[in-house]
């Protein structure tokens, strides 16, 4: 089965709160016939578009190909949460990879911040920048090791947009009796995820890319030049960007043995009204401490939007809802005869170290996938650097493709049930606080 086409209508945007609250572009054409260009992009994503939007500022001819509509997939579904530095923490990340490589990829994480936030605050307002994110621990060792991680960035890094907040602080802001502390990095923000997807890809064809949505890959020939072969054409291109994340891990192989896709799930309530200070007393957006991470946040419109839960395999639940009202209601009791009006799924990728893969496996193959939840600053940054490789920059892409990169255990056949044994043990620690 096709993730493309698992649980989705072909060119449809799931229904979602995002989907009802942006105005879609017009459609672009299907690919048809023989295209010739000097790159290709696979997967309109945030790689994808940020990939082509930058290529194309640089004067080459870009072609991007997506199986459905761009910002389909995670990107156009995802919480929107635009955090500081990468999916590991940094004190780990230095035992990982040395203070050195550590130093530059937390300068990379800054640079993707930076990235959104001009993007979201200029050329695209739609995506609604907000500054802040808190951390929720759920017990107090996870409170001293946010803290400790705060005092590190503060002492080593220079950074000092966090800030510690014991439980009466956390309390204040978040109205939940289940966290014992936390930390607010005023540094970090959120969007509207879908509407940022849009904006880049107006922005891209703007810069001269060109779009080709309702096409999808089948298969990359390499040698001398490539030649992508989609349903209804096929794009001769010198370059081929992977951008495809989470969905169509078949068309490589060196990708699909390190990036697994998983789906996760967010809710949206009915509007709270004056309820909405019981819920959050600042416009901050929440991610806990759970292995299966609970997030969470305001919508405009002053909804809750709430993701929780996870599936592996290809089918999404029947009853989504039902799904997220379970932790929604465990960290907010006070809704649990709310109204949920928007319930979706989506489908993201993850690795075995939780960081992202960046691979450069031939000459003209680029790729960038598997940013495990930390996807929309990283994403967005994966696709510039791509383009700075092009153009001869390629320092902080092959900084990128240092970073381990070890295969899921079990091959394509076992890795799913191995990773579900593995999450239900680990949601099991969850409920026992161990």
């Amino acid at each position: 089965m096709n993730l493309l086409f698992a649980n989705d209508r072909p060119g449809k945007y799931p229904p979602s709160w995002y989907a009802d609250t942006v105005t879609p572009l017009p459609p672009f054409a299907p690919l048809r016939g023989e295209e010739r260009a000097d790159v290709c992009v696979i997967g309109g994503g945030y790689t994808g578009l940020s990939a082509a939007l930058h290529l194309a500022r640089q004067g080459l001819g870009v072609r991007l190909l997506e199986a459905h509509r761009v910002g389909f997939g995670a990107s156009g579904r995802n919480g929107g949460q635009v955090g500081s530095g990468q999916r590991v923490g940094q004190r780990k990340l230095e035992r990982m990879v040395g203070r050195d490589d550590a130093r530059r990829l937390w300068q990379v994480a800054e640079d993707a911040k930076a990235l959104v936030r001009a993007l979201a605050t200029g050329p695209i307002p739609e995506a609604r920048w907000q500054d802040g994110i808190v951390e929720a621990c759920w017990h107090d060792r996870e409170v001293r090791d946010a803290h400790a991680e705060a005092e590190h960035l503060s002492r080593a890094y220079g950074y000092d947009r966090i800030r510690p907040l014991d439980r009466a602080e956390i309390g204040a802001i978040v109205k939940s009796p289940v966290y014992r502390g936390g930390t607010l990095d005023s540094g970090a923000g959120h969007i509207h995820p879908l509407a940022f997807a849009l904006g880049l890809a107006r922005l891209a064809t703007e810069a001269g890319a060109r779009i080709h949505e309702m096409t999808t890959v089948h298969r990359i020939d390499g040698g001398g030049k490539y030649v992508i072969r989609a349903d209804r054409g096929r794009v001769v291109a010198d370059h081929v960007v992977m951008a495809t994340n989470g969905y169509a891990p078949g068309l490589d192989r060196a990708l699909a043995q390190r990036v697994m896709p998983i789906n996760n799930f967010i809710v949206a309530t009915e509007p709270l009204g004056e309820r909405a200070a019981e819920i959050l007393s600042e416009p901050v957006a929440v991610a806990d401490t759970r292995f299966v991470v609970n997030y969470f946040r305001l919508s405009h419109d002053g909804r809750l939007l709430f993701g929780g839960g996870e599936s592996y395999g290809y089918r999404f639940p029947k009853d989504i809802a039902a799904v997220v009202r379970r932790p929604m209601t465990e960290v907010f009791p006070q809704l649990s005869k709310t109204r949920i009006d928007y319930a979706w799924g989506g489908t993201l990728a993850i690795t075995v170290s939780r960081l992202p893969v960046f691979l450069r496996k031939a000459p003209g193959f680029w790729a960038a996938a598997g940013y495990s939840g930390h996807g929309v600053a990283l994403a967005t940054e994966a696709g510039r650097m791509v383009a700075a490789a092009l153009a001869g920059e390629a320092g902080r892409f092959e900084l990128m493709a240092r970073l381990p990169h070890p295969r899921f255990p079990g091959g394509q056949l076992l890795r799913t049930p191995l990773l579900a044994t593995a999450m239900r043990w680990y949601a099991l620690r969850d409920r026992l606080g161990i």
